[in-house]
């Protein structure tokens, strides 16, 4: 007796009492509940705050006030059964809720069946036999034998024979566990071919165990232990290689529920591991902000946990709360017989599911969570629905298949399970990311800066990573949607970093400059200076006075040839003189020299009509050998604005938004083009006034087109480029809103930044741009016509014609058997002729 007496002193010296002890005395307490968990424990820390939040809750809606009794156990299950004696005879509890393990759970069960107290126990696994031996006994958590099924389609899918399984010594429910999946495998083909069972305590001798399933290749290793001794089970395994090439890991919901509070340190043990865990319904916002509250909560009463997000346990430990209290609510008895009635009789939708007792158990479960362990966290991949199979999402339309690898998402880098990458096809730049598709063998080819760049960043990556790249034809957001989709893991190409886009996914560190920048024609450049002094005129302009210089030319000499003894005597020597004499007449009039009025009169018009042509010509020549060459034809957004200028940007980039929205420029007044041809055309043809392109895209722009266009105005700052990862679609961020992937692939930028491999690739890059000297076509719009001159050549035309007929005329009638030019002409030759 005087055992007794210390034993009971001892336990309430040294177990933890939680609860509202304060309302144990008064009136208005509805009903007394006890818990037995185990507070050393993550289970157990999230069991005491959920049921503490639960009798909020329920305080708040119905204003009925319970008093809880809390008890430690440390995980001890002769500590659990003093302590459900103790919460039944001396604290008076009519139902108790808890512990977390079976050894526990069966020494509480057999106290308050003979008590004939309520008990919900929140093991994961209860034997079916248990609540025929403890009719008191309630599994209030659903039953997870259905996920034993996921894990043998999950191995069918990838065609595996070779499988174990793992799991811990003295666990009964551990039993029925194991003759599941048995039945699961077999249906699906398959059969265990090993079974390791661990002792519940870490021994050293766990590593010579795990020696004897490193037989056969690609081996499946299903885990089915409690949290501390797997994660020592993965430690172990690490530190015998038996975590990489050749070996599939994957856990049940006994150890996958509680993968979120790991710490990135000990989820490195367990690189590629798929784990499946009852699927949470994400009803939080249904119960006053559970998950605020309980985050909130949790981390003042655990501070050291690394993470406060609640898991299963939590909401089945708030359900089971709520089933207890809503039933004492419906009963004026006290416990016994009455409650356990109103319990089993209980059907509502929890934080959990649908409540409701099939016998003395909650309905299993029949859909589950596929995630993957990789990097510093883990990602939730997709779905299992008993009947229906794996799906990407639970929506109504969602489509589901038989198989897990179309989910497309699962990242194992022991038997060749790889990432999907999606890359734009449609990009402007291909030297960043070129899609290359060769029709006739069927093969895509990817290629570019981009491309490079994240394979030597995978080669820094700390683990194995395999990965596939699919070319995507759309709007680079229509790309970035899609790893929000997970119909993508990643995207590797020139996608810009932007806020709008981190609602769908997570970016890597920018691998680029950052900014947005304006591009715009210099002043029109002249083409090669050798024959610069051809350009002031049109080629049919030279044609033109050459022709006119050679007619007044043949007018003068017509006219003066039998005046003047200078332009007699040989064919040569006439022509000759001829010419000199045209030519002579750009510079001097020689009116002195001539005899006939007529001549004069020609070479008058004609002097005059030169003198206007040789100014003209040489201020244009002037003109252009002293306008500035680079000098910008646009040099602010506001300038652009005032003028009212169309401008270009990208087609399905960002850009249109960001100019409308950002600068304020007109929607109407944005053209979008599919490529850098393109825009430097338009730019050249005048259809835009400029271009706006990011800093990376810029660079390569102007090192193809370095002659003709120039960077004007400030360099607007944006995000740069970067590589797009999944953001994992919870309800809380698991590692800090992004993909387990992007604290590694961070890191390896960095590593290959510093090393200089970055600016290799970018110089060689940069340096494969052959410049392309642009001759602007609108440039011969300078050079003048004829039609500035017409009115000009007219004149000195029409007047050497009108001499030349006059002189014609008199010569005609001077002889008059010679009536026509052509017989004219024929005299002239034949009198040549007679003077040689």
């Amino acid at each position: 007796m005087h055992k007794f007496a210390f034993l009971l002193w001892f336990i309430n010296m040294h177990v933890i009492i939680h609860g509202n002890t304060a309302d144990n005395e008064s009136s208005d307490v509805k009903g007394i509940i006890g818990a037995i968990l185990d507070s050393s424990s993550r289970i157990g820390q999230e069991h005491a705050v959920a049921i503490n939040l639960a009798l909020e809750d329920f305080h708040q809606k119905n204003n009925l006030s319970f008093a809880l009794h809390v008890r430690n156990s440390q995980g001890d299950p002769l500590l659990a059964a003093t302590a459900a004696r103790d919460l039944i005879d001396n604290q008076k509890v009519q139902a108790i809720i808890g512990p977390q393990t079976w050894a526990e759970t069966s020494l509480v069960a057999e106290v308050c069946t003979q008590k004939s107290i309520p008990f919900l126990s929140l093991a994961d696994a209860t034997p079916e036999w248990a609540m025929k031996k403890w009719p008191f006994l309630l599994q209030s958590s659903p039953r997870q034998i259905m996920q034993m099924k996921a894990i043998a389609e999950i191995v069918k899918s990838w065609k595996l024979y070779n499988v174990s399984m793992i799991y811990e010594d003295g666990d009964s429910s551990s039993t029925e566990v194991l003759s599941r999946l048995s039945e699961a495998l077999t249906s699906v083909g398959t059969e265990l071919s090993n079974v390791l069972t661990v002792p519940p305590l870490v021994s050293s001798s766990l590593s010579q165990q795990l020696e004897k399933l490193r037989e056969g290749q690609c081996r499946v290793l299903i885990v089915h232990l409690s949290f501390p001794l797997a994660l020592h089970l993965f430690e172990t395994a690490k530190r015998m290689d038996m975590m990489g090439e050749g070996n599939v890991w994957i856990t049940t919901g006994t150890f996958t529920s509680l993968v979120h509070s790991l710490n990135a340190s000990t989820i490195s043990n367990m690189q590629g591991v798929i784990g499946v865990k009852s699927y949470i319904p994400k009803l939080w916002h249904q119960y006053g902000n559970f998950y605020h509250r309980f985050r909130k909560k949790f981390s003042s009463e655990n501070f050291e946990e690394f993470n406060y997000e609640p898991g299963i346990f939590a909401t089945e430990a708030y359900d089971a709360a709520t089933i207890v209290v809503d039933s004492m609510r419906k009963t004026n008895k006290k416990g016994g017989q009455f409650l356990l009635d109103k319990i089993l009789r209980s059907n509502f939708t929890g934080l959990s599911g649908q409540i409701q007792f099939n016998g003395h158990e909650r309905a299993p479960k029949h859909t589950f969570q596929i995630i993957n362990v990789i990097g510093s966290s883990y990602r939730e991949i997709g779905f299992w629905s008993d009947g229906l199979g794996f799906s990407k999402s639970l929506d109504p339309n969602a489509s589901y298949s038989s198989s897990v690898k179309e989910l497309g998402k699962v990242v194992n880098p022991t038997c060749d399970i790889r990432l999907r990458i999606g890359v734009p096809s449609m990009s402007i730049f291909k030297q960043y990311a070129n899609v290359i598709q060769d029709h006739s063998e069927n093969v895509t080819s990817f290629k570019g800066f981009a491309i490079d760049l994240f394979y030597e960043t995978v080669k820094k990556l700390p683990y194995h990573l395999e990965y596939d790249y699919f070319a995507f034809n759309g709007t680079y957001d229509e790309l970035v949607k899609q790893v929000y989709l997970k119909n993508y893991d990643a995207v590797v190409g020139d996608v810009t970093i932007v806020s709008t886009r981190y609602e769908y996914a997570s970016f890597t560190q920018p691998f680029t400059d950052t900014g947005l920048v304006m591009v715009v024609p210099v002043k029109s450049k002249t083409g090669g200076r050798t024959w610069l002094f051809m350009k002031p005129f049109t080629k049919l302009m030279w044609i033109l006075i050459l022709v006119i210089i050679f007619y007044n030319g043949f007018v003068v000499w017509m006219i003066e040839r039998n005046h003047c003894p200078e332009l007699k005597g040989p064919i040569l020597h006439q022509t000759t003189t001829m010419l000199w004499l045209a030519f002579c007449s750009l510079f001097s009039l020689n009116g002195d020299r001539l005899h006939s009025n007529l001549s004069r009169v020609a070479m008058v018009v004609w002097f005059f009509v030169a003198l206007i042509i040789t100014q003209i010509y040489t201020a244009s020549l002037a003109s252009m050998l002293i306008v500035e060459q680079f000098e910008p034809t646009v040099d602010s957004i506001q300038q652009l604005k005032n003028n009212n200028a169309i401008v270009g940007c990208d087609r399905g980039s960002y850009l249109q938004r960001y100019l409308q929205d950002a600068l304020g420029i007109n929607a109407e007044n944005i053209k979008q083009f599919d490529s850098q041809e393109s825009h430097a055309n338009a730019l050249r043809n005048k259809k835009i006034a400029a271009v706006f392109l990011d800093v990376p895209g810029a660079k390569i722009f102007l090192a193809k087109y370095c002659k003709g266009f120039v960077q004007a105005g400030p360099i607007y700052k944006l995000g740069g480029y970067g590589f797009v990862l999944l953001q994992k679609f919870l309800l809380f961020p698991v590692f800090p809103r992004g993909s387990p992937l992007l604290p590694g692939v961070n890191q390896a930028l960095l590593n290959i930044s510093e090393s200089g491999t970055l600016r290799d690739l970018e110089n060689s890059m940069l340096a494969s741009e052959k410049c392309k000297d642009i001759i602007d076509p609108g440039a011969e719009t300078t050079s003048l016509s004829p039609a500035s001159f017409m009115v000009l050549f007219i004149l000195t035309g029409g007047t050497s014609t009108t001499a030349l007929l006059i002189y014609i005329f008199s010569e005609s009638y001077l002889w008059p058997g010679q009536r026509t030019m052509w017989s004219l002409m024929m005299a002239v030759i034949k009198h040549w002729r007679s003077q040689k």
